[in-house]
């Protein structure tokens, strides 16, 4: 039976740590809205410029997601060690993650630009993929920056600092959408470059944001000791491994999931440019909810990682339920709100009535997959604080490859149900995922108290 004095500490040391988080998170995607409504507004009643945005931004996310669900694995790692005390073992996860990182970041930024090409061959109308070229080379030259601020990031949170991400990120999104309003818009004698504008305006908030962590990281007393270790410690191919070995099960989880958000929005263009903004609104406010679960579930990960390594598996326990109450009460609020106001949320993107009118009924279904989304994610986080990451990946994509993508295309073409077909996919792939996920987090739970028991 529930009880809130059995959870109220865990409430309170998960939301501690979730806050900062969430300030971070909710900080990225108010860019996100901030690109898409000015970007919007810049083209008035024609919804290309939204829709070259939103398609650059998907092709982008494929790989972005990918790699940014490498740097996850120094998370667990680092949270492991700083629980037992080990700092300069966790120096030299830091110190490997740094150059793994960043030259996987370079890696990636090539590999973006080199597929340039195939976007004319996605099914997207021409004079949508000639507009989203320049917006998705500018974005894809910010990931080598991108992917050492993430080393630093997930770095923080290991050692339970969640704090000093979110003040760099959201200064960092405060000049950002500075910029989108110079850039887009042509303010304060710059020349007016629409979507290159927003582009240009994230590849230089981008480049400020490990700048500043490498300042912060210097400077502050609470480091000293991690930044004195720096030099000494080695490069060493098997803590390379180890970050690999956590980091490629989670964001192969995290490229399979993103992957049939990217590959049903390449689909809605398969219908039309007004389909295509009107998803890409959708997702902006869906993404709006699911950065606030990320944020509780990286905090997850954190509490489940510090527990962990000191075996105080009562406390783990209560942590990870603790975690799912929190994310069930926000995901059903946000259903609730975005029921409520389907019919203000899209005018503050556009004046097209067509866009309009199809974004107001696809925030219905975005409503409805809130909850299996948001337990989907915190059992992830779940199963990374305790280091069982191999097994996300293939429930990953028996629920996004073999049902999401498959009942999606069935149902918004064969069916003839349009896009609200492709988003009865999301709801099908994501409720697997949650009762997958939740169903290994038992299994773990029972396996950790049995060896606990016996020693």
């Amino acid at each position: 039976m529930y009880s809130f004095s059995r959870y109220k500490e865990q409430y309170r040391a998960n939301l501690k740590l979730a806050f900062p988080v969430v300030l971070s998170q909710v900080g990225q995607i108010f860019v996100q809205i901030a690109d898409n409504a000015m970007v919007g507004r810049f083209g008035g009643n024609d919804p290309l410029p939204l829709a070259a945005v939103a398609f650059g931004g998907s092709v982008y996310f494929i790989l972005f997601i990918t790699g940014m669900g490498l740097t996850l694995g120094l998370t667990p790692l680092v949270g492991e060690r700083f629980a037992q005390e080990d700092k300069r073992g966790a120096t030299e996860y830091f110190k490997n993650g740094i150059i793994f990182y960043l030259a996987l970041g370079i890696l990636i930024a090539a590999i973006q630009l080199a597929i340039i090409p195939l976007m004319y061959h996605m099914g997207q109308p021409k004079e949508v993929v000639d507009m989203a070229i320049p917006y998705y080379r500018l974005m894809a030259y910010g990931m080598p920056a991108l992917m050492l601020f993430y080393a630093f990031k997930q770095f923080l949170e290991g050692v339970g600092n969640t704090v000093v991400s979110m003040v760099i990120v959201l200064a960092c999104n405060v000049l950002n959408v500075g910029l989108n309003w110079v850039l887009i818009f042509g303010h304060c004698g710059a020349e007016s470059m629409g979507v290159v504008g927003a582009g240009l305006a994230t590849l230089i908030s981008r480049i400020a944001m490990p700048l500043a962590a490498i300042w912060y990281f210097y400077r502050h007393s609470r480091l000293r000791e991690y930044a004195a270790l720096l030099p000494v410690v080695r490069y060493s191919w098997r803590n390379v491994w180890q970050l690999v070995r956590m980091g490629v099960p989670i964001s192969g989880q995290m490229f399979l999931e993103a992957s049939a958000f990217v590959f049903t929005g390449i689909m809605m263009g398969w219908f039309n440019a007004v389909a295509i903004g009107a998803n890409q609104i959708s997702m902006t406010m869906g993404n709006f909810a699911f950065m606030i679960v990320t944020a509780v579930g990286a905090a997850t990960t954190i509490r489940i990682s510090h527990c962990y390594g000191a075996r105080r598996l009562e406390e783990l326990g209560r942590a990870a339920k603790a975690a799912l109450h929190i994310v069930m009460a926000w995901t059903l609020f946000a259903a609730l709100l975005f029921i409520t106001l389907r019919g203000v949320i899209p005018h503050l993107f556009t004046t097209n009535p067509e866009v309009i009118a199809l974004t107001s009924q696809m925030l219905i279904l975005i409503a409805l997959y809130q909850l299996s989304d948001g337990i989907q994610n915190i059992s992830v986080g779940v199963l990374r604080g305790v280091q069982d990451v191999k097994i996300i990946m293939p429930l990953a994509l028996t629920a996004y490859w073999v049902l999401n993508l498959p009942v999606g295309y069935l149902c918004g073409f064969v069916l003839n149900l349009g896009p609200w077909g492709l988003y009865i996919g999301y709801i099908v792939g994501l409720t697997t995922a949650a009762v997958l996920y939740l169903s290994r987090i038992r299994r773990d739970l029972r396996r950790l108290r049995s060896e606990s028991s016996s020693i």
